[in-house]
């Protein structure tokens, strides 16, 4: 707290700016500098303040990143903008106007959604992570629409709110490890769920992993990828589809809905290998990609999908497979050495080959590029060799 108080004063600030491209190996040398005229409390304060703002960048992009104010937790927890974008656009094409963001953190989302024209109550139990929201609503012109308030999200009335924003902590212990278990949120995800269906729309930010059976029958359900790397899931209320599963990739945004099809057929590898997006793995929506694949499973186990055309397609990256070997390194090494392959990307699924190991033993070599995926074909371990189509 007494660093935020500290670089909120315009001494403070003009420190920021001078430290704002300080690289890592420079600050020793920029902090003994700066200590001859300021503070070293202040010095120090305006360097870990940098160093949190560079890690922002990626989430927050530069713009924001270089105005807000971070602790390590709030760049670590917060959530990416692009995702809370489009998560505010939908609260806003669902009529709501005032929203509720308990557990806001840094206040990431609560900037998504006064951005998008909502009004918001952004309240969080520790002092420093409020005192934070509330200097970022005020350094991106935001305060007019964004009340933080410092407290317990449990004692919290939002009856006046049009929807509830609840995003749980899910980090805990002394290392600070990932929570697993949602009824070891802070809150826990069933408080959470009842302060949602208290209110006429909701939204709960899960993890991605959570089980599908913990989801009420009365919510939607929705993966979000980002870039291809899957974000978060989260739990709708008041969208006028419960039971409804999507997975939506970003940028687009592009969303697939389940259909409630049974499992894809199990058929021999085609010309065309397809890689769902994780999103669409996590919802469990591989049958609605692979209808519109015209695809079947390579196993009745692996979210791998084959066929024989090439069919574009947002939901899954598409490759063309040249060879299909049962798992053996030599033959493999002799394989890439004939095809003169120098780059290789190893992934895997159903196989507990290590990539880094499996490169190390062909030793790549050449101008050529190809693409090895460790897995199970009918249930036999299989190497599939190819290139992005």
């Amino acid at each position: 707290m007494n660093d935020l108080a500290l670089l909120l004063t315009p001494e403070g600030r003009a420190l920021l700016d001078e430290v704002r491209d300080t690289a890592p190996a420079d600050e020793l040398a920029v902090a003994t500098r700066l200590r001859r005229d300021h503070p070293a409390g202040l010095v120090s304060a305006a360097l870990g303040q940098a160093r949190l703002r560079q890690r922002a960048a990626a989430k927050f992009g530069p713009a924001d990143a270089g105005r807000m104010f971070f602790t390590p937790n709030g760049v670590e927890q917060s959530t990416r903008t692009s995702v809370a974008t489009y998560r505010a656009q939908r609260l806003k094409d669902l009529g709501v106007t005032c929203v509720a963001d308990l557990c806001c953190g840094i206040g990431g989302d609560a900037i998504a959604f006064a951005r998008a024209g909502i009004r918001v109550l952004a309240v969080d139990r520790d002092p420093v992570t409020a005192a934070v929201a509330r200097a970022n609503a005020g350094a991106l012109g935001l305060d007019e629409l964004i009340e933080v308030r410092e407290a317990d999200v449990t004692e919290v009335d939002t009856g006046g709110y049009d929807a509830v924003f609840v995003d749980p902590a899910r980090r805990g212990g002394r290392s600070g490890g990932r929570i697993f278990d949602p009824e070891a949120y802070s809150p826990p995800l069933s408080w959470a769920i009842e302060a949602a269906r208290a209110a006429p729309r909701a939204a709960l930010k899960v993890a991605p992993g959570i089980p599908h059976e913990a989801v009420p029958a009365d919510a939607e359900a929705e993966w979000i990828s980002d870039g291809g790397d899957v974000k978060e899931a989260v739990v709708w209320f008041g969208t006028g589809a419960p039971g409804a599963v999507r997975a939506t990739l970003l940028p687009g945004p592009r969303t697939l809905l389940g259909e409630g099809l049974p499992d894809p057929r199990v058929r021999p590898v085609g010309r065309y290998l397809y890689e769902p997006d994780g999103a669409v793995i996590r919802a469990h929506l591989v049958a609605e990609a692979a209808r519109r694949l015209d695809g079947g499973l390579i196993d009745p186990t692996i979210a791998y999908v084959t066929a024989d055309e090439l069919h574009p397609t947002p939901y899954a990256s598409a490759y063309e497979i040249t060879d299909q070997l049962p798992f053996n390194v030599k033959k493999l090494k002799a394989l890439l050495r004939e095809r003169e392959v120098g780059t290789l990307t190893v992934k895997k699924r159903g196989s507990a080959v290590e990539p880094e190991e499996l490169r190390k033993k062909v030793k790549p070599q050449g101008p050529n590029a190809a693409t090895v995926f460790l897995t199970r074909v009918a249930g036999a371990p299989t190497m599939l060799v190819g290139r992005p189509a």
